[in-house]
């Protein structure tokens, strides 16, 4: 197929059914044991610091582990898997010192080995299609927030430079091959639409139009974004974004992100998706849900008509991705809300005027 029938396809898949996601990838890459020199391959001996770590760099240094994870989602039951780029861009690898001729490598490497791998997959079982999907994660700069308590109007980024990180990952992600983007984990929803208008306007200059995930992150039980959003002002600041999709992942197990997700699904007027953590990190730093009890979870949210596409964040595990799979086997897709054409603002919270 070509990438204008397969978006096509995926469109109408999610008219038909709940489509899967994948889940984590950092707790399966920590499971390989991998030491320094498997993150610097041959290609970035000579870079200083410590690249281990660096997960997306494996994307260029060791591909047959990347290959590895999406073969391992995509045989759970995963109709879509992500693109190993969460921190691919020239902002999150200035940690690592690398060039912007690398970090595009890292995306536009990525995208290949998950295009490969999806395509193999769809030719293996065509009645069951396999898209990619490109990861942008939030970045570890903050748009809406100043880095010193001391001075509430500092900032360690402009809305440009943020622009144009973003601008490069998607240039590299889209000529990779990917069928849609994932703007996910989204603390800073001003970091968000930098990314949002970085599409748009590839797309304006002659990119093929895909469509946008947006997936943000509630970090506790107060039902706010870190950037201080309810659900309700975080999805007015974004849906002028047109997204295929908008929805919540990490930072909540799904017990906890089950009213959050409800809030969303009553209002938006596209897709909803949630990819909770497997429960909430024990003393140690992991996760100790079962399968059984993320599935158990989300397909009671699925079968109450939340949700359009599930999956995974931390702690997650291809077999929490099977589980989840057959949780929602034959489960109706939600059906989105009716556009409502009033003015909605939001800054902190909502406002609408009727």
């Amino acid at each position: 197929m070509t990438r204008t029938e397969r978006v096509a396809k995926l469109k109408e898949l999610a008219r038909e059914r709940i489509l899967v996601f994948d889940g984590s990838w950092g707790v399966l890459i920590q499971n390989k044991g991998l030491v320094e020199e498997d993150y610097r391959g041959d290609r970035f001996t000579a870079f200083a610091g410590q690249m281990k770590g660096n997960n997306d760099i494996l994307n260029v240094t060791r591909p047959d582990i990347i290959e590895d994870i999406h073969n391992a989602y995509f045989g759970a039951g995963a109709d879509i898997s992500e693109t190993n780029t969460f921190c691919s861009t020239t902002i999150a690898q200035d940690d690592y010192e690398l060039d912007a001729q690398s970090v595009y490598d890292l995306n536009y490497e990525g995208a290949k080995i998950g295009r490969r791998i999806a395509d193999e997959w769809t030719a293996k079982e065509p009645h069951k299609p396999r898209f990619l999907a490109g990861a942008m994660g939030p970045l570890n700069k903050m748009l809406s927030m100043s880095p010193d308590v001391n001075d509430p109007g500092a900032r360690a980024v402009t809305f440009d430079e943020v622009y144009q990180t973003y601008r490069h990952q998607v240039k590299a992600l889209y000529e990779g091959g990917v069928d849609m983007y994932v703007i996910e984990t989204i603390t800073d929803t001003l970091n968000c639409k930098a990314a949002i208008k970085a599409i748009r306007d590839l797309e304006a200059e002659g990119q093929e139009e895909l469509p946008i995930w947006i997936s943000g992150t509630i970090t506790d039980r107060s039902g706010r974004t870190l950037s201080g959003q309810t659900v309700s002002a975080f999805w007015n600041s974004i849906r002028h974004g047109r997204p295929f999709a908008v929805g919540f992942n990490c930072a909540l197990g799904a017990e906890l992100m089950r009213p959050h997700v409800a809030d969303l699904a009553r209002q938006a007027d596209c897709l909803v998706s949630a990819h909770p953590n497997a429960g909430l990190p024990n003393e140690m730093g992991s996760y100790d849900e079962t399968p059984e009890q993320t599935a158990a979870h989300i397909g009671n949210w699925a079968r109450d008509g939340l949700l359009n596409i599930v999956g995974g964040c931390c702690g997650t595990t291809p077999a929490h991705i099977e589980a989840i799979a057959k949780a929602v086997e034959g489960v109706k897709p939600r059906q989105p809300a009716e556009a409502k054409h009033t003015l909605r603002l939001s800054g902190l919270e909502p406002f609408e005027v009727a």
